[in-house]
């Protein structure tokens, strides 16, 4: 498929304090370990655009969201809208902070990353090539674990720590596939979107990384020469990591995200031999809101939330400063802290009435190729079902992270299938989870109904 493409970039190293995103506690970034980036690809076919901007964040809140197509309306830029836009994020956990309600947020940072993304597209629009576009499809099953597990005890557990006699299987599956997409100019591969699945948390401290994420899009930038452009898209990987329960090795560190990011983009390259010419002409673009419910809270779980804040009335949870690192690992443990700060985080969700509006963002590539947003963090038997059921038959990526998070009020969240609720675990619990238990029914239903249009 012949097309037209452009590309532009931006670093969004923070320019001001702030604390990075990804844990509960205030990390005030005071290093660079490697830049953070916004990047954007445009794709034109005759009168039809389709355009991604991709950042190195935690995530893409709906303030970002809005402020992105803002100054996009300020910089002159009208072929690109909501529209035809996909707005994505890698999920990295240090970059920085964007709920501006949290410790350490900055919301200075929100609209500085905005702008730099409106003119990393206005420079893609600006500097149009000739290229063809391939798709292809990698695998790798080395660094991707479904990170819910059913212990001895009945109940479902995340994150249950290394070498843990008490764990029986993983509760769901893993999506070890990697579709990808390409575009080829002059006989060289000048940009690749590999669609990978896994968590992007394997650092942690107080360094500014764009994790293994950032070690893969370097990696094939390299492969494929000066001027190329990596895009890193990751699906649905919100029951996933890349913790092997099975080793005691140390795996939060900077040398675990090359590991990671190298490994990944090792399988990547293997696999760029067998990349085939998009069949078909033109891009069709679909855009839909998806309109879902906050959580529900019973009455038992409010009265249980309850009891827990009153057992431990000396313990501070608003500040977060006394939670050196607190993680999923925590609750699993039952710490007394963990324990009280998702408890206390419920009573305060429990009147919450504010509705709750995906949106979601389409693009056909020639008919043979298809990439599908989902918002927040899907578990990824969700991301499975839109691959290989609603959309089969074809090459589909599915970006997670897309287009906001719902709402103002909301700053992201898990989306766990309907059945993970009531096991155990910490995905699934409101303080992680702010939508409705309905909530992937309502996003595969709308995108059942969104694909009669795409395809």
């Amino acid at each position: 498929m012949k097309i037209q493409y452009g590309i532009g970039r931006r670093c969004v190293n923070p320019q001001m304090p702030v604390s990075l995103a990804g844990y509960f506690n205030k990390r005030m970034w005071d290093h660079v370990l490697d830049d953070l980036e916004v990047r954007a690809l445009v794709i034109r076919s005759g009168s039809d655009y389709a355009a991604i901007l991709h950042f190195d964040l935690i995530t893409v809140s709906t303030s970002l969201y809005e402020n992105v197509l803002q100054d996009m309306k300020e910089l002159g830029i009208d072929r690109i809208t909501k529209e035809n836009l996909l707005v994505s994020a890698t999920h990295t956990h240090t970059a920085p902070e964007l709920r501006c309600g949290k410790p350490g947020a900055n919301p200075e940072y929100p609209p500085f990353a905005a702008k730099m993304a409106a003119e990393a597209l206005k420079d893609a629009l600006s500097n149009w090539k000739e290229g063809e576009l391939e798709s292809g499809l990698a695998e790798e099953h080395r660094f991707i674990f479904n990170r819910r597990y059913w212990m001895k005890n009945g109940k479902v557990v995340t994150n249950p720590g290394k070498l843990n006699p008490d764990i029986l299987r993983p509760e769901g599956e893993i999506d070890p596939e990697i579709p990808m997409l390409a575009i080829r100019t002059e006989g060289k591969l000048r940009v690749l979107i590999a669609n990978i699945v896994n968590h992007t948390d394997t650092i942690g401290g107080t360094g500014v990384s764009a994790d293994w994420a950032g070690f893969f899009r370097r990696a094939m930038e390299a492969e494929m020469g000066a001027g190329s452009m990596a895009i890193p898209l990751i699906g649905c990987a919100g029951n996933i990591n890349h913790f092997d329960t099975r080793t005691d090795r140390n795996q939060t560190c900077y040398d675990e995200a090359k590991r990671v990011g190298t490994g990944y983009a090792e399988a990547v390259k293997k696999a760029l031999s067998a990349l085939k010419p998009v069949k078909g002409d033109g891009i069709r673009t679909v855009y839909g809101d998806a309109a879902t419910a906050p959580r529900e809270i019973s009455a038992q779980e409010l009265a249980e939330a309850q009891a827990i804040c009153e057992k431990y009335p000396e313990i501070d949870v608003e500040s977060l400063e006394s939670a050196v690192d607190l993680t999923s690992e925590d609750l699993a443990r039952g710490t007394p802290f963990a324990l009280k700060y998702f408890a206390s985080t419920m009573v305060k969700m429990a009147n919450n009435k504010n509705p709750v509006v995906f949106h979601l963002t389409g693009f056909n590539f020639g008919g043979d190729a298809v990439l599908a947003s989902l918002p927040s963090e899907p578990f990824t038997e969700i991301g499975l079902e839109l691959r290989k059921g609603i959309f089969g038959g074809r090459l589909c990526l599915v970006a997670s992270h897309g287009n906001g998070t719902g709402g103002p009020t909301y700053s992201g969240g898990y989306i766990p299938n309907p059945w993970n609720y009531g096991r155990g675990g910490y995905e699934d619990t409101p303080r992680s989870n702010p939508f409705s238990m309905k909530s992937a029914d309502v996003l595969l239903g709308a995108w059942r109904e969104l694909a009669k249009e795409l395809v």
